[in-house]
């Protein structure tokens, strides 16, 4: 396992810097930058005791291969991975849960997209397979803006037997799947659901799909035949809170 990781963007860092200051060992900031959420995370940084240095833009680059760090870089312990029994924790404490299953979605700027729009859809849980995923890292928790600090990404050894879990909880298991001909308007979300999106490209997995206790597509109107991931996504989620009345 890493012994550390490399967080960048003012989103994360501030989030980081609220909800576990602890992870962080040190900050780097662009010197001469006169930017208000700057001069807050680096005040953030200095209350918790944490080494602050002012640098060039290209010893930032550098740090974190060209990434778009918007002036701020740390250096932080890795966060601790949650899995299955971190699922079952959340499942008991929610009413009506409502967990976000990615198969395969390996572009961490589509993870951290997924993240975000999870946070904003109310989503309790993510959760994605061990192998053949994007982690958390620098680039998800950026693009995640935050959300990546606070909805639990799941990472689990085998999907299809975790669905089966998650239907034994009493979670309506329902996937995204281009030969369906039912929509995504067609179903009720209404109750705990899980939704399973797949990965880019290929959808999900065979076995994947023979575990989903429904399988809907989205209506596409034009020419092209899919949308990406993330963007499908936001559109089912919000289907859900619709329906949900949140």
């Amino acid at each position: 396992m890493a012994q550390q990781e490399w967080l960048y963007g003012l989103h994360a860092m501030q989030s980081v810097l609220e909800k576990e200051p602890e992870r962080v060992m040190e900050v780097w900031v662009l010197k001469g930058r006169n930017d208000d959420r700057l001069t807050n995370i680096v005040n953030q940084a200095r209350r918790f005791g944490i080494s602050v240095q002012f640098s060039q833009r290209k010893a930032l680059d550098d740090k974190v291969s060209g990434e778009q760090h918007q002036g701020v870089v740390a250096r932080a312990k890795p966060a601790r991975v949650l899995d299955e029994a971190d699922l079952d924790k959340i499942l008991e404490s929610e009413a009506q849960p409502l967990i976000l299953v990615l198969d395969g979605v390996t572009d961490p700027h589509n993870l951290g997209a997924c993240l975000r729009t999870a946070d904003g859809a109310g989503v309790h849980a993510v959760v994605v397979p061990k192998d053949k995923s994007a982690s958390l890292n620098g680039t998800v928790r950026k693009v995640a803006c935050g959300a990546a600090e606070v909805v639990p990404l799941i990472q689990i050894t085998n999907l299809a037997r975790t669905l089966k879990h998650l239907q034994d909880k009493g979670l309506w298991i329902v996937g995204t799947a281009g030969e369906t001909d039912k929509t995504l308007y067609d179903v009720d979300l209404k109750g705990s659901t899980a939704l399973v999106m797949g990965a880019e490209g290929k959808g999900m997995r065979r076995l994947t799909k023979e575990t989903c206790d429904e399988l809907v597509k989205l209506p596409m109107a034009g020419s092209v035949t899919s949308l990406n991931v993330s963007v499908a996504t936001g559109v089912c989620l919000y289907e859900i809170v619709r329906q949900r009345g949140l």
